[in-house]
């Protein structure tokens, strides 16, 4: 099912669907800078550790703090069971629960939603619908976000713990770990290096380091596309559809996915870097 939204609606329909999310969360947006409608409601769900929230943001990729800043990553890290991911050529907006999604013109931006005009679609998935089509739209938005997600860089992921419960059939949750936080160290390397911000010679070459520091490029086994470096994840878009009709992890590829250059067959899908380049790539990104 299908639903035009506008202005006050539109708004709502976010609203009630960060709200209602039960197990899944997703906010894809290119730039964040919370609402405080939105914070209200998101406030509700901060202890719900059996809610997987996945933010991803994109743009500015010379100071990453222009698309979200601190004041929203501080209040995202507070989630028991959340992940913080990046796309640098992310422009589509879709929010998602376990149930609807919206997609939409709006970023999680709160003059967007104050001041611009926007509209949105919400797709709602229904028993009915299941076998029969009506879901369709739904799914192939889902199974296109999904890829997006799979193919931004990870940031932050903070995940729940658990310890057994009776007989070891129930759990119960115990505390929350940071597995992954990149995000922390720019945001305070921000903040030191703010003093010296009017200073125009070494504002350059700083923003730049923050850059490599985070952004990591690789590359696509079977086209040499610059991509997001991701061994478990190692195609562009385009060569993924194709390989995904076989599926065959083991077909040789023409390129080393950390260095670009060709391989002759010696990477695939399972083994995306040579193997002279492990070390290296092991090395750099903390493989």
């Amino acid at each position: 099912m299908a639903k035009f939204l506008e202005g006050n609606d539109l708004n709502a329909g976010l609203e009630d669907l960060f709200g209602n999310a039960k197990k899944s969360l997703i906010l894809i947006s290119p730039y964040i800078k919370l609402h405080q409608r939105y914070i209200s409601v998101l406030k509700n769900q901060i202890n719900e550790h059996d809610l997987k929230i996945t933010i991803v943001f994109g743009k500015n990729e010379d100071d990453l703090s222009k698309s979200m800043q601190e004041d929203d990553f501080n209040f995202f890290k507070s989630f028991p069971n959340i992940e913080i991911r990046y796309e640098k050529n992310l422009h589509a907006k879709y929010y998602a629960n376990d149930k609807s999604a919206i997609i939409t013109s709006m970023n999680l931006y709160s003059f967007s939603q104050d001041n611009n005009i926007e509209a949105g679609i919400l797709l709602k998935s229904s028993l009915v619908g299941f076998g029969t089509g009506d879901n369709s739209l739904d799914e192939e938005a889902w199974d296109y976000f999904k890829r997006v997600i799979q193919q931004s860089e990870l940031l932050f992921k903070k995940e729940p713990t658990y310890e057994s419960g009776f007989l070891g059939i129930t759990k119960k949750y115990k505390s929350s770990t940071i597995h992954t936080d990149k995000l922390t160290d720019f945001f305070d390397e921000i903040n030191i290096s703010q003093p010296a911000k009017k200073q125009k010679l070494g504002n350059d070459t700083k923003k730049e380091s923050r850059s490599k520091l985070i952004i990591k490029s690789g590359f696509c086994i079977r086209t040499r596309k610059q991509i997001v470096f991701n061994p478990t994840r190692p195609l562009c878009d385009e060569a993924y559809l194709s390989w995904e009709k076989f599926s065959n992890k083991d077909y040789p590829e023409k390129y080393c996915h950390y260095s670009g250059e060709p391989s002759n067959g010696e990477t695939s899908f399972a083994k995306p870097i040579l193997k002279k380049n492990w070390k290296k790539a092991k090395e750099e990104f903390k493989l």
